[in-house]
């Protein structure tokens, strides 16, 4: 399993890229709750890709293993994504829950539940 906790580390890089991606580029078309929405869209694709790439590489062995990739990798997101906000980045928690409310729009809760179960569908599409 220590293999897909490294594997988590480029998720960082892409996520990265996805925001920029996001100020740079979408804010400047969109509203910021748009630029939120498609930003979403296009980090499952980047994730998506990802896995695919890397599941060529590093074959899980089961859809059991491909399940706990994901629930690992969505641990690890969840603690980086607030830590990292939170104590380095200098958001609010508040700020940082708001992201998960459906109610106003904000759609990030999709990605995470993308990042749990991608692995498992994109072992089962690969075998």
């Amino acid at each position: 399993m220590w293999k897909y906790i490294l594997a988590w580390f480029p998720m960082i890089f892409i996520a990265i890229a996805n925001g920029l991606f996001r100020e740079k580029i979408l804010t400047i078309r969109l509203n910021e709750l748009q630029a939120h929405q498609m930003s979403t869209a296009s980090m499952i694709v980047l994730f998506g890709i990802y896995v695919w790439i890397l599941f060529k590489q590093w074959i899980p062995t089961s859809a059991d293993q491909a399940i706990i990739i994901g629930l690992l990798w969505l641990v690890l997101t969840i603690t980086f994504e607030f830590l990292f906000g939170h104590y380095i980045a200098g958001h609010s928690w508040e700020k940082l829950l708001n992201d998960y409310n459906l109610f106003q729009g904000r759609v990030w809760v999709l990605v995470l539940i993308w990042i749990t179960i991608c692995p498992y569908i994109i072992y089962q599409i690969q075998n």
